[in-house]
Formats: structure tokens, sequence, C-alpha cells
């Protein structure tokens, strides 16, 4: 038994070594391109309207704000300054979103956002997305790269195609830290001893951000309120949770099985899910001893099994926002295709190690 284990954390080894390390470089050089691209637009929306100033630095050889969604997809979150005079509200009627509310309406003219509030005090996510995308389109057409990025049409998201091969989403964020949402407040779990008081503290500290981009949860519904909510995202939070031990380096080895096998029809799967089954195993296996080394291969087989499992069900639940469902709105027929092809995969990976070479 110990043999066999021993000799699939061989193989899990050499494929990261080999081919996650591939897709990591590979992936390095488009967002260094990209991000040329990317930052030169930004520069030319900073010229026409100083509020969008382009938050995208390079810090330790990563850019800060940046997200991969796949090798040929990227989400650029451009930070906005001064959300001081709106309350926080996220009250769970809407999963996954929440709204920023003048605290008083008195201080309407206080605020750097005046025109995008609404009659009824909410800073509205679609209006500021609205006049962003304007002028995302008018310096595409004046920025030096213009021959090779072009706006993608028919969304009411910013996105740029960049030399026909990248999509490049750019939303426009607020970030939230020394407040955590009420929707997450069940979070950690009481029983569970996984990640431990300080971590707890330091991911809350961490705090989130509210992105102006289309909601899911939301689709089909067309109130106001629900047009102007902003969605939570908790991306240097879960970030935070995942150091230590194997965990990023069973993330990578996830994700590049997804980006060469699981990149299906309907697109069913995201880098997202696979971090958010991380997460998940890490709360099954709260100590720091599951996650050596030597427990790679029971840890990747765990969350290949969980996958499926959610894959079947049709529901894959956000790890800080349970009421939010990550398969929302994927076609019942990907789900079953990629659930099928996830079950070859695991158990080739289980049952012969070496084929990790072919895959």
């Amino acid at each position: 038994m110990i043999a066999a284990q021993a000799k699939l954390v061989y193989h899990l080894n050499k494929y990261y070594n080999e081919k996650c390390q591939a897709r990591k470089a590979a992936i390095a050089k488009t967002i260094r391109e990209v991000c040329k691209v990317v930052s030169d637009v930004l520069k030319e929306v900073e010229v026409q309207e100083p509020r969008f100033i382009s938050s995208l630095n390079e810090m330790d050889n990563r850019y800060e704000g940046l997200e991969v969604v796949s090798p040929t997809e990227f989400e650029v979150v451009l930070y906005l300054n001064q959300m001081g005079v709106f309350n926080f509200v996220d009250d769970g009627s809407l999963p996954g979103c929440a709204v920023l509310k003048l605290s008083d309406g008195r201080k309407r003219s206080m605020s750097l956002w005046v025109e995008f509030i609404t009659a009824s005090g909410y800073l509205s996510a679609r209006k500021i997305r609205s006049r962003f995308q304007t002028l995302v389109a008018q310096a595409v057409d004046k920025c030096s790269y213009r021959d090779v990025v072009k706006m993608v049409a028919d969304t009411s998201e910013v996105k740029l195609r960049i030399r026909d091969r990248y999509v490049v989403q750019i939303t426009p964020a607020f970030k939230c830290t020394g407040i955590w949402p009420r929707s997450a407040a069940h979070w950690p779990l009481p029983h569970i001893p996984w990640p431990g008081p300080n971590r707890v503290a330091e991911v809350k500290a961490e705090g989130f951000n509210l992105l102006s981009k289309e909601c899911h949860s939301l689709a089909g519904k067309q109130s106001s309120a629900e047009s102007d909510a902003w969605v939570l995202q908790f991306a240097e939070a879960e970030n935070r949770l995942q150091m230590g031990g194997c965990r990023k380096k069973c993330l990578s080895i996830l994700k590049t099985l997804r980006d060469r096998h699981l990149e299906l029809p309907g697109q069913p799967l995201n880098n997202y899910h696979m971090k958010t089954l991380v997460s998940y195993e890490c709360e099954k296996h709260p100590r720091e001893a599951d996650w050596d080394e030597s427990c790679l291969g029971d840890r990747l087989n765990g969350i290949l099994l969980q996958l499926i499992s959610c894959l079947q069900c049709r529901r894959c639940p956000h790890y800080f926002l349970p009421n939010l469902d990550l398969f929302q709105g994927k076609p019942h027929s990907a789900l079953e295709n990629a659930a099928k092809q996830t079950w070859r995969l695991a158990r080739e990976i289980l049952t012969n190690p070496k084929s990790l070479e072919k895959l």
C-alpha cells in the first residue's frame, strides 16, 4: 500500500516538475504580453477620466488583481478609490452579491462617484461599468496597440480580445478590508480545527473585493437593486488559506489536468472550481500532516472524487458563500460529460500512475 502511494507521489511530482512548470512558464509569458496591452489601454482611460486609475502593478513577479481563468482567459480587477461614504449592505437576499448604500443622503454630493448613485441612494455597479465600458472602447481606438486589441461585443462586461488569442475581462471593483460579510459569518466552522485562529484573523483582515460584473445567481432578475448589486470575491483570502504543505502544488496539478483534459463544450469547469475544492479538502483534512508531500496522491484523489460527486449532483457551493452554486447556469449535459471525463482521469491516475507521463 505504502509502495503504491509512494509510486503515485513520485509520478505526480514528475508531472508537476515537467507539465505544471511548463504551463506556469507559458502563462507567465502570456501575462506579460497581455498586461502590456491592458496597461496601455488603462493609461488612455485615465487620461480621459482620472477616477479610473490603473491598479495593475507588478509585485514579486505577479500582477496584483490579475486572475488566470484559463491559459487564454484572464480577469484584471481595477481597484477604485473612495468607497468611504457608503455602507456595505449584505442581507443575503442576493446570493453572492451585496449593495453599497449612501450612509447619509446629505453626503451624496461628497462622493467621488456622485452621478452613479441611484435615486434610492445605491452606488450602481452597472452604471459604473457602463461608463467604464465606453471609456475603454474609446481608449482601444487610441492606444498604441490598437492593431492587436478589440472590444468583445454583445456583453455588458468590459472584455478585450488581444491578438485574436486571448480574452481579458477588466472589472471595476472596491477593496473591502477590515470587515467581513454577514453571508460568510458562519466561517470558520466551529467544529473544525482548520485553519486555526491566527490564520482566520489574517484571512478576515485580508477582506474581500466587490466586483462590478454580471452575477449568474441574478440572471433573469431585473429589479433595480439587483442590477446595481456588486459581486463578492475572496481571491486574496483564498490564496492565503491555501499556503503551506502541498496545497499549492495540488492546485497546480489540478489546473494543469483541467487545461489539458477538462476544457469541454459548455465550459463546465474552470480553475476556480479547482481552487474551491482544495479549500473543502483542507477542511476535511485539517491536520498539517495531512498535507505533507507524501500525502499528495491521497489529497489529489480525494479532490477528484469530490469533483465527480459535485458534477453528478450538479452543485458546487462557493467555499465562503455556500448558498451560491458555482455550477449555476451550466448545461446539465456539460456537467454530465465532465463527470464522465473526470472519472476516466481519476481512474487512470489511480490504477496506473505511470499514465501521468501521457496526460
